[in-house]
């Protein structure tokens, strides 16, 4: 009877092991989880930290690579190069060379185009006034010409016909000469100019005498002794001619 009261007592003893058992059992478990994850943890720590490392080494090496390509290009075109870094605090060098050789490169085009143009010009005016020097020459002809028509007087062309044909086939002759040799100066833009009329132009006449003339009002041209040419617009023998004078500075 003893044995089983102590037994009796003895049971809250063993259910309170038994529960310190159960509730201690779970410990282990977790004990290793932890370690694991502190395992886990610290190599992707190690991981983190080496590749952080490689990447510094890339950079590092970039960045030297970068300056050795700097230092070659400075040797070669001869103007100073700096790192991406320095590139970035301030102007690229190299944007001003290319500024220059892009002006240069305009003012160049720009001069071509300007020689292309003169070019054009002066071969269009020496076609224009190729035969200047000839003309010259040849209007002499045409004055000589004129001055045989006028030798002949009018009374005596108008009865030559019937009185003395050959005067009036010789007349007709040299005026139908000096007709064809102004038409063929015409074609190569020489033209005849008879100011008569007109005013003064110094630019155009060469003013031989002046007289006062009544009935003319004064700096007009009253008496035309050669007449003038112009080849293309330039006057290449100005009109002789008298010119009527201002009878207030008489």
């Amino acid at each position: 009877m003893s044995c089983q009261k102590a037994l009796h007592s003895l049971r809250p003893l063993r259910i309170l092991i038994r529960s310190s058992l159960i509730s201690s059992t779970p410990l282990r478990p977790s004990l290793l989880q932890q370690r694991s994850l502190f395992h886990s943890t610290s190599r992707k720590y190690n991981q983190l930290n080496e590749t952080t490392a490689n990447k510094s080494n890339e950079k590092n090496e970039s960045k030297k690579d970068n300056e050795e390509a700097n230092d070659s290009l400075a040797a070669e075109t001869g103007v100073p190069q700096g790192t991406r870094a320095d590139l970035g605090e301030g102007p690229d060098p190299r944007d001003k060379q290319i500024a220059e050789l892009k002006d240069h490169y305009l003012r160049a085009l720009a001069e071509m185009e300007n020689l292309r143009e003169r070019t054009r010009r002066e071969i269009e005016h020496t076609a224009q006034f190729a035969i200047q020097k000839f003309a010259k020459d040849l209007v002499n002809t045409v004055d000589v010409l004129n001055l045989a028509l006028k030798s002949v007087p009018d009374d005596a062309r108008k009865d030559a016909q019937e009185k003395n044909p050959h005067l009036h086939n010789l007349y007709t002759g040299v005026s139908l000469t000096e007709s064809d040799l102004l038409n063929t100066l015409k074609r190569f833009g020489v033209e005849r100019m008879n100011p008569l009329g007109e005013k003064f132009d110094p630019n155009k006449h060469e003013a031989i005498f002046q007289i006062a003339v009544p009935d003319k009002e004064a700096g007009t041209v009253f008496a035309v002794e050669k007449v003038g040419y112009i080849l293309n617009g330039r006057i290449i023998r100005p009109a002789q001619v008298g010119v009527v004078k201002d009878n207030d500075n008489s």
